[in-house]
């Protein structure tokens, strides 16, 4: 690719958890286990927004038995949203790259090494992973994609960006940028306010395929129908 990496650097994956007792673990493991480009470092920050099963103990089960990783815990009193944990995380976030990383299986963390390069390299200050530009991936509902589809074309529109996946979680941005922007979602909204308010600051956003591996709901995905009409409320919103 021809890029070419600055001084070392810290990646800080955060976690907003919620009910995840049953993928935690592994999840925490396959960050552990990913070998990102020399010079760079990991430090994992997880947000447990109240979960009313293990989740907690399962993640300081897991720092327990591994000393050696830089993983910070924090447990809202209130069970607050997706939105929120997520502010929360990138307040106790000191890492000068911040991706967002589901507590679910549905993202490989070996993937950060496809969005890095960009953000290494000062080329770009926003990074997303586009599940839609990896063809082999399959989406478990059709509603879904359709919802995320449109969901992209909006804030294509609105924004004149060019976006293929919107919704994804995979969001890796230069941490002093995040953290200047005065982020107020609680919810799912996160996505469509983050893409609004670095579109309206100039950025363009970098997208680049990724895998994907859905869970149904059976399996425990919390997104909603109503979120889509959110998303989009929420990018017309900061638009006009």
């Amino acid at each position: 690719m021809g890029i070419e990496q600055k001084e070392i650097r810290t990646l800080s994956i955060l976690i907003p958890a919620y009910n995840e007792e049953n993928t935690i673990q592994t999840i925490l493991g396959k960050i552990r286990d990913t070998a990102l480009p020399k010079g760079v470092g990991k430090e994992i920050i997880v947000v447990d927004d109240h979960s009313i099963d293990s989740t907690g103990a399962k993640i300081k089960e897991f720092r327990d038995s591994n000393p050696d990783v830089c993983l910070k815990y924090t447990r809202h009193e209130v069970n607050s949203g997706k939105g929120s944990a997520v502010r929360t995380a990138i307040s106790l976030s000191t890492g000068d790259i911040i991706i967002i990383q589901d507590a679910d299986l549905e993202y490989d963390p070996a993937d950060y090494n496809l969005l890095l390069p960009y953000l290494l390299s000062g080329e770009y200050k926003v990074v997303y992973g586009s599940r839609f530009l990896y063809k082999e991936n399959r989406h478990s509902y059709l509603r879904f994609y359709w919802r995320g589809q449109l969901v992209s074309w909006v804030a294509g529109v609105l924004y004149s960006q060019k976006l293929t996946d919107e919704p994804t979680c995979y969001k890796m941005f230069d941490a002093a940028l995040l953290k200047s922007i005065p982020l107020v979602c609680t919810g799912f909204e996160f996505c469509p306010e983050v893409t609004a308010k670095v579109s309206k600051l100039g950025y363009k956003i970098k997208e680049v395929p990724i895998h994907y591996y859905p869970r149904s709901i059976e399996d425990g995905k919390k997104i909603k129908w109503y979120d889509g009409v959110e998303a989009i409320w929420t990018l017309l919103r900061y638009r006009f």
